[in-house]
């Protein structure tokens, strides 16, 4: 006797509209809230952070580390810019809540204390293209300085003034591409 062939079930419209609809709403639950409140993608425009991160970089932001946490110096944070929070711009965190930048006439970044004692000196190995300009500002609570690596040509905290911790979104956490660039928490800088 041949083997018998199982029958094939036919499903109806409405029973593949609902397992349809069911994957939908599974993937959303899901997707959603790790695109909402964990990880976003971002494209570096321009060359404010060059040669950290180049024109076109496609990153992973992860926002999750900052609703758990501050943004700690050496950072490299994503934020909306405070003149049109619709813009989105990537720099690095050089100054604290608290505390004053000074930025001497030669480019070099100082951080002073709230007795106006300067407390560290930057070590910055990631800045290629200096600028020799002279700013000094004292950050509230709150307030964080933003400054592009490629400072000659880095529209940031020296021009508009600090960012506000709320529009602080979150750190580059992954470079994908290019892909001979991968790499995780790219651009972060510890000072010792």
């Amino acid at each position: 006797m041949p083997p018998v062939a199982p029958e094939e079930k036919k499903h109806s419209f409405r029973e593949e509209a609902w397992e349809t609809f069911r994957f939908l709403l599974i993937a959303l639950v899901i997707v959603v809230p790790i695109r909402v409140f964990i990880a976003q993608p971002f494209i570096v425009s321009g060359a404010s952070m060059d040669p950290t991160f180049k024109d076109k970089q496609y990153l992973i932001v992860d926002e999750l580390s900052y609703h758990l946490g501050d943004p700690s110096r050496g950072d490299v944070a994503i934020f909306k810019y405070p003149k049109n929070p619709k813009q989105y711009f990537i720099k690095r965190v050089i100054g604290l809540p608290g505390e004053t930048v000074l930025v001497n006439g030669q480019g070099q970044v100082f951080i002073k204390d709230a007795d106006g004692k300067i407390v560290l000196t930057m070590k910055e190995p990631y800045v290629m293209h200096p600028k020799d300009d002279s700013v000094e500002r004292t950050l509230k609570i709150g307030e964080y300085f933003m400054m592009g690596d490629n400072r000659s040509g880095s529209f940031d905290s020296r021009a508009w003034g600090p960012v506000n911790r709320d529009f602080i979104v979150g750190k580059a956490f992954l470079r994908l591409f290019p892909l001979t660039e991968i790499d995780v928490l790219p651009g972060q800088y510890r000072q010792e």
